[in-house]
């Protein structure tokens, strides 16, 4: 529809264009005509009145006797002159003689006109009043000139001798190309009466040549036409210069339709629709050649808190580094950006499982050095899943979802890292999808449990609070273990709940202690921790269970305060100043301990219990502690031990 009306007003505007150009045209002609006919109109009066002056001069005088031949009608040419006599005079009429001295006079007036280059007198033609046999019955034609007239000329005689007979002035034709269909001729016919006290009664025939006009008229037409050309032309030019943009922008458009509907805005890389194209034809070939296919799906490591802390301008430069040293590393396979963070990686040119474990080490390999974005130096971590087509029947959600899987174990090994996917992945993935059903049915069913751990001072050995440890104990399957049930609901978004309900209960219980003394721990995931939301939910906590705040430590680990440091520290400063202390659990297993030490003045500081297990044993390990101990000394803060078990480690 779009393209019609673009057509139809390309055609309206052209159309504009050669009608005004019509226009001008047809001024051109009007003009020109005109323009002859006022010329000829001046030429007609000019001759008319030099032919009467001529005419008049001495026209009482005695004539020659000479008598001229009449061209055969010489009695009715000579009966028609005697009846002549100069118009405004009261001279009877004239005699035989006096007819030749009008022809005389008719012979100067033609000879002085031959000294003019655009007028010929022709002859004289006598009215005849007994009967017409020549030039349409009007009369016969006495010569002036010894030039034969043209016989186009002689054509169009009649209708100025008519013209001048019946109104006794001269009457004139225009040439044969100003209105006729008649051959071209630069000169117009012109009749002169010579009249008596009766009316005209014959016509000096002449000719006025009007090439200096024409020429003239000419180079205006063709001045008017070569600017009616240039318009048309010009106006061409601009129909098509719109065209080729309208149709260049739509191309253009086109194309980066085209583009966008089978790449990433962002990278440029193929998306997930090409990826799946590409892997069903890829899935047909290598059954039909009985060859194996690999997909690798690869996920950014902790990409959310690289868009919270630097915001999205930064994120998409780094999901673009990605994307090149992606490229750079599978350039001869299909990369594919599937979403925000997760890419995918099409092999079908490498069969060996040892050549794609290369690929998969070669880009973990690439990520080892940082990105520096913005002034800011980014770690880059990659968790890669991969899975090997090995049979026919393989289609493309089997060989993505076991690619999923290997996924899933990768980022839970460690991260930045890959695996293969293995059949008891499978099995795995359906007892975690039963137990992500059951916890949700727990919440409801209220089937979890808090166990507390003692907490002792070493000085007195006295009894100084409690960290509150969740149990789940499953009415089929018995107790699962925190390790295996955590992970499960911090992936599906169950572990806000769950850890609002473990505040809220600890809260509670701890209040109804009798010992009013006691602290009581409770430990906040970094999964469940919401900048903003987290203080607010301990503050109701306190307020539900009327719980002294002093009573209460909230444990946080390193990983937390990785993802996104401003946003934490604000929300732990708020949570310590409604008297609640803040605790760094598992201090010495992450990277940057000290630095969040200068910028978060913590109330405790808690050793691990992979260092604590050790002591005694590990020289390496005392040395570690020695320095936790002596670090939280000059800090003035409380080191608590965990999971001290035995006299030695105490």
């Amino acid at each position: 529809m779009r393209n019609l009306k673009s057509i139809v007003g390309i055609i309206v505007g052209v159309s504009i264009v050669f009608g005004f150009a019509g226009m001008i045209h047809g001024a051109n002609l009007w003009f020109s005509h005109a323009l002859y006919v006022r010329d000829v109109e001046a030429t007609v009066r000019q001759l008319e009145r030099e032919l009467y002056f001529a005419l008049s001069r001495d026209a009482g005088s005695e004539a020659q006797t000479e008598t001229l031949p009449i061209d055969g009608a010489e009695t009715n040419g000579a009966s028609a002159v005697e009846r002549w006599h100069v118009r405004g005079t009261s001279a009877p009429r004239q005699t035989s003689t006096q007819a030749e001295s009008v022809m005389q006079r008719i012979m100067a007036f033609a000879q002085d006109l031959e000294a003019r280059r655009d007028i010929t007198a022709h002859g004289v033609i006598w009215f005849d009043t007994a009967g017409y046999t020549a030039h349409g019955g009007i009369g016969q034609m006495i010569p002036l000139t010894q030039a034969p007239m043209n016989p186009l000329l002689a054509a169009n005689i009649e209708g100025p001798l008519r013209q001048a007979r019946a109104t006794g002035s001269g009457a004139f034709a225009l040439p044969h190309s100003l209105g006729s269909d008649l051959p071209f001729d630069n000169t117009a016919v012109i009749a002169l009466p010579v009249s008596s006290t009766s009316g005209a009664i014959g016509a000096v025939i002449a000719t006025l040549d009007l090439t200096s006009t024409i020429s003239f008229m000419n180079d205006f037409v063709q001045g008017g036409v070569a600017i009616v050309i240039v318009l048309c032309v010009v106006a061409m030019l601009i129909a098509t210069v719109f065209v080729w943009m309208r149709f260049r922008d739509r191309l253009k458009a086109s194309k980066t339709i085209q583009f966008l509907a089978h790449h990433d805005a962002l990278t440029g890389l193929p998306n997930r629709t090409v990826f799946a194209t590409k892997l069903n034809e890829a899935l047909r070939l290598a059954h039909a050649k009985a060859t194996n296919v690999a997909v690798m799906l690869i996920d950014v490591d902790k990409f959310k808190p690289i868009n919270d802390t630097h915001g999205h301008a930064v994120g998409d430069l780094f999901l673009q580094v990605i994307s090149d040293r992606l490229t750079a590393v599978f350039g001869d396979h299909l990369v594919a950006r599937l979403s925000g963070d997760e890419f995918a990686v099409l092999i079908t040119s490498v069969t060996e499982r040892r050549d794609i474990t290369r690929l998969a080490a070669t880009m973990i390999e690439a990520t080892r050095a940082p990105t520096r974005i913005d002034g800011k130096d980014l770690q880059i971590s990659l968790s890669i899943g991969i899975a090997q087509a090995r049979e026919a029947a393989w289609r493309t959600s089997r060989i993505l979802h076991c690619a999923d899987l290997a996924l899933y174990r990768s980022k839970h090994s460690g991260r930045s890292t890959f695996k293969w996917y293995a059949p008891e992945m499978d099995e795995e993935a359906q007892r975690r999808k039963e137990l992500e059903g059951d916890l949700r049915k727990a919440l409801e069913q209220d089937e979890f449990r808090l166990l507390y751990q003692p907490q002792f001072s070493l000085q007195d050995q006295k009894l100084t609070g409690y960290e509150t440890l969740l149990r789940w104990h499953h009415p089929e399957k018995g107790t699962i273990s925190p390790s295996v049930f955590i992970p499960i609901a911090e992936d599906s978004g169950l572990i806000e709940e769950i850890g609002a309900w473990v505040l809220n209960r600890a809260c509670a219980e701890a209040a109804a202690w009798d010992h009013a003394d006691l602290c009581v721990a409770v430990n906040v995931s970094p999964a469940q921790f919401r900048a903003g939301m987290t203080e607010k939910r301990v503050a109701q906590a306190l307020e539900a269970s009327g719980l002294d705040p002093a009573r209460l430590e909230i444990e946080i680990t390193e990983s937390l305060l990785i993802s996104d440091t401003d946003a934490v520290v604000k929300t732990l400063t708020e949570v310590r100043r409604m008297g609640v202390s803040v605790a760094m659990d598992d201090f010495g297993t992450g990277y940057s301990s000290l630095s969040y030490l200068s910028r978060f003045p913590f109330d405790t500081i808690k050793i691990d219990r992979t260092f604590v297990a050790t002591l005694g044993k590990n020289r390496t390990t005392d040395a570690v502690v020695a320095s936790i101990i002596g670090l939280g000394r000059s800090l003035d803060v409380t080191i608590t031990a965990e999971g001290v078990e035995n006299e030695e480690q105490v």
